[in-house]
């Protein structure tokens, strides 16, 4: 059976034909002349859809509509009408009806409306498992090339809208894709273990990268005479910022881009080094009051608002400026109230620090990791968030000033899955990523190893300071302890190292649309 219907229209008997071609398809077709007996069948059994009449004497359509709604809230209901008056149609759709035709009907058009309505989901998904099979194969066929930067970008846009598009997918598919995702990231950590070294040091011939976003986004715009307002999203990934976009859609005309952060894709290196316009090691020579190592206790991103100070003084750039850091509602709430009467200075930067205290806590809370349990789940919650905090406050605020609003982020962050041991002394960072020192034990095959680490513009506390990157899904792990330390981080999602996930950012450029 396709699926169980109620048609409800005082001349019935003159839709025999009609309901005779949808029981020949598989309807099962219940039938009434009038509202109050259509309330009745409602009451007696479920239906999958109801075809409603506006024009019956008793009870009206509109008035059945309202009825039929408190009962059966979720069930569509398709009404069919003579009248064209557009308050008619204003007031079924304020009722939230799923279709309006037109009488006289056709069968074919009733039988579009019930695909629509009632099938929709499983065509859908059909055609998409079908699409994704096709370009399966063009996917393989492209990760066996030498891609260019930009050609990475792209790929990686396409194995993002696949997972976007494969969420509700059967489980074979979604496995397949995971599967081509881990290949693709396993090619991406070859191709960035070939061309990091050389674009650290040529700025020029490199794909954009942390260093370059203000040179290449921000200044223009201020030579231009144009007001920017720079929002940092720590820890946002891709497919995070594709549920985002769908919220800002309304309000803004969205340039949607990607850029390369640097490694260690960490908030120290990558947020630094995008303030600062400068790799880890030039800030550390340059503004060793501004730089704190690995080691030291202090915090690692304190110093931000003055490393944009030097940044803008070194371009000889001298518009106003102000900064300021979110890390939960009641910081967003004080924002907010606040920058409604400060001066619109020509720039205004704004880092959010929410989707990086999620990450951290679906890893410690096991609350959170419960609520957050799939890629699907984590995309899920950030929506919400964003959807339910003062961030949809703040943007259609935004929406109103004569800004040009970049979104990005200083890195991205994966799924890990996978441990490989590493021993270091005691003074060896905690991240699960990447890790640097003097004495480190790991087997070189199964990591991205830099000996020589001013070559790749980072700093190196010692003269014999070693780092090392996972790559994929990959993560560090202690032999002590061993089997605790793997159940507790596996399936977290973490940064620092080498993925396209880490490392391929959301760069976005919003205008707000004049209505």
């Amino acid at each position: 059976m396709q699926g169980r219907l109620l048609w409800v229209d005082d001349e019935i008997d003159l839709l025999k034909a009609h309901i005779l071609f949808l029981q020949n398809k598989g309807y099962e077709v219940s039938c009434c002349s009038n509202g109050t007996d259509a309330l009745d069948l409602c009451a007696e059994r479920s239906f999958d859809l109801i075809l409603l009449d506006e024009n019956m004497p008793g009870l009206s359509g509109l008035e059945t509509l309202a009825r039929i709604k408190e009962q059966l809230p979720h069930v569509p209901v398709v009404m069919v009408t003579k009248s064209e008056t557009e308050d008619i149609m204003d007031q079924a759709i304020g009722a939230k009806i799923a279709d309006y035709l037109i009488k006289p009907v056709n069968p074919n058009q009733i039988l579009l409306t019930l695909k629509k309505n009632i099938h929709q989901r499983e065509i859908v998904q059909e055609a998409t498992q079908a699409s994704y099979r096709q370009e399966f194969a063009r996917i393989g066929m492209q990760l066996s090339d030498n891609l260019s930067t930009e050609e990475w970008k792209d790929l990686y846009r396409k194995l993002t809208h696949w997972e976007l598009e494969l969420t509700d997918g059967d489980a074979v598919m979604q496995d397949m894709l995971r599967m081509q995702r881990e290949e693709a990231n396993q090619s991406f950590a070859k191709f960035v273990k070939r061309n990091y070294e050389r674009w650290i040091a040529d700025p020029e011939v490199r794909p954009l990268m942390s260093p370059d976003l203000f040179r290449n986004m921000v200044f223009p715009r201020l030579r231009d005479g144009r007001k920017v307002m720079l929002l940092v999203l720590d820890n946002l990934r891709y497919d995070q910022w594709r549920m985002i976009s769908t919220e800002l859609a309304e309000d803004f005309d969205i340039e949607e881009d990607l850029y390369y952060s640097i490694l260690p894709t960490a908030t120290q290196y990558a947020r630094n080094a995008i303030f600062a316009g400068l790799m880890p090691a030039q800030i550390r020579e340059m503004y060793p009051h501004l730089w704190v190592d690995e080691e030291e206790d202090e915090g690692k991103n304190l110093n931000e608002e003055d490393l944009i100070r030097c940044h803008l003084e070194r371009f000889r750039r001298k518009e106003g400026f102000s900064y300021n850091k979110l890390n939960d509602s009641v910081a967003a709430e004080k924002f907010l109230s606040q920058s409604r009467s400060m001066p619109l200075l020509p720039f205004h930067v704004l880092v959010v620090n929410f989707i990086d205290i999620l990450s951290h806590a679906r890893t410690e809370s096991r609350m959170v990791r419960e609520l957050a349990s799939t890629e699907a789940a984590y995309r899920s919650i950030t929506l919400s968030w964003f959807r339910h905090s003062k961030m949809k406050e703040l943007f259609k605020w935004l929406a109103s000033l004569d800004y040009d609003i970049i979104i990005t982020t200083d890195h991205g962050s994966i799924r890990s899955t996978e441990p490989i041991k590493v021993v270091g002394d005691k003074n060896v960072n905690t991240n699960l990523r990447y890790k640097l020192g003097k004495n480190l034990s790991y087997n070189p095959k199964e990591v991205f190893e830099v000996k020589d680490p001013k070559r790749l513009g980072l700093p190196a506390p010692n003269l014999s300071t070693t780092y090392i990157f996972a790559t994929g899904g990959d993560f560090f792990a202690y032999p002590n302890n061993y089997n605790y330390y793997v159940q507790y981080y596996k399936d977290t999602f973490q940064h620092g190292g080498v993925s396209m996930e880490e490392m391929l950012i959301p760069l976005i450029s919003l205008r707000a649309k004049r209505k």
